[in-house]
């Protein structure tokens, strides 16, 4: 009877002690602050929560399950309050921390200096994200050499997949002056227009920020591709690129008749960051046309690894293949899953589906691009999938 006492004891004077540091802001501060320097939560801007020695509204004094004993998930906590941004920023195309609930990433959950919570060196914690950036260059942008992501793109959300607070042209023409652009580009036909297919807005190795790598009739000038004012065609593109014209005879290509020339959709005609002539780094370029998909692969309970380039997988003109896959469901995944294709379930095409009369391959039974089973199975693997092939009567 007596440990249960004592136990009974034990609780009691925990609850009263949780109770007595919640209601008591006061007491609450002079306990946390008698092991946390005070002058950490100290600064221009103080958090609410913190400026009225509330610590107990965010982080539970004696045990939890959330790092830093929050009582709920972060994004989740924060939110709570700032119900009004939870609903701005659930539109359009939402920037991977805002999205994951990880605030802190970006603003100081105690003080800052700057308005909005802001971390001190926010550059720093962009670079921390986006390590394929250099953080400098030979030739750099101003508002990217003083750190100032902001002067372009968005915190939270945007329209675009760059987070891009307007169109590129606006920006670029919000600091420069039309007039004297106009002047420094005397052979420019018309106004003014498509500043990202000559200029790279970080920085570049090249005077006037022109993208290090540059088309050769660019180079030569512009009438090998230019023809007046009238718009430079796919079939100009395919006089010299005839390889890719056969690429996108496949039977499933990447040709899409928008704006009436499928190359420019991918590829900058004059300059770019690299041999290929991207508009963007290759994963933007595909995310500007398959964000929704991504995004839905993206939230499925088993999701494929991030990959630097969808050209891993994918032929990027066009292949004899679904899904403009390289080679075939095996071909293509043995390359990560070396020890896959020689064992388990008979794959090749001796082996044919049922169902399609199509060969066995991985993709047969998974979707390399995410599914909400595990492994990334089509369906539920201890019956449902099986009986796709292996059906019983």
């Amino acid at each position: 009877m007596r440990p249960l006492f004592t136990l009974f004891s034990t609780l009691l004077c925990f609850c009263a002690a949780s109770l007595l540091v919640t209601a008591n802001p006061a007491l609450a501060a002079k306990v946390c602050f008698s092991c946390h320097d005070k002058a950490l939560f100290t600064d221009k801007i103080v958090h609410q929560p913190v400026a009225e020695s509330k610590c107990s509204v965010c982080h539970n004094p004696h045990v939890a399950k959330y790092k830093g004993l929050l009582r709920e998930h972060e994004g989740k906590l924060c939110y709570s309050c700032h119900k009004k941004s939870k609903k701005e920023f659930a539109k359009g195309i939402i920037h991977a921390p805002v999205a994951e609930g990880n605030c802190s990433a970006c603003h100081s959950p105690h003080a800052s200096s700057d308005k909005g919570l802001i971390n001190k060196d926010l550059a720093k914690d962009c670079f921390a994200c986006h390590k394929e950036l250099p953080k400098e260059y030979k030739k750099t942008h101003k508002p990217f050499a003083d750190g100032n992501c902001t002067a372009c793109h968005n915190s939270h959300q945007a329209d675009n997949l760059q987070l891009l607070s307007d169109t590129p042209d606006a920006l670029c023409l919000g600091c420069h002056a039309a007039e004297t652009l106009q002047t420094s580009h005397p052979d420019y036909p018309l106004a003014l227009k498509d500043c990202l297919s000559c200029h790279n807005p970080h920085g570049s190795e090249r005077k006037g920020l022109i993208r290090n790598f540059l088309h050769q009739p660019y180079v030569e000038g512009c009438a090998s591709c230019h023809q007046g004012t009238a718009k430079v065609s796919m079939a100009t593109c395919l006089k010299c690129h005839e390889k890719t014209g056969q690429e996108l005879q496949a039977n499933h290509s990447h040709i899409t008749l928008q704006d009436g020339n499928s190359c420019l959709n991918c590829h900058s005609p004059h300059a770019g960051d690299d041999k290929a002539l991207l508009k963007h780094r290759e994963r933007q370029v595909c995310n500007s046309c398959h964000a929704e998909t991504l995004i839905r692969y993206k939230q499925k309970t088993t999701p494929h690894p991030p990959v630097k380039k969808c050209s891993t997988c994918h032929d990027s003109h066009g292949s004899k293949n679904l899904a403009m896959l390289k080679g075939d469901g095996n071909a293509i995944c043995v390359q990560c899953h070396e020890t896959q294709g020689k064992f388990t379930h008979p794959v090749g095409p001796e082996v044919l589906e049922s169902h399609t009369g199509q060969m066995v391959t991985c993709v047969s039974c998974h979707n390399p691009m995410g599914t909400n089973h595990k492994d990334h199975l089509l369906q539920e693997g201890k019956r449902a999938l099986c009986v796709l092939c292996h059906r019983t009567y």
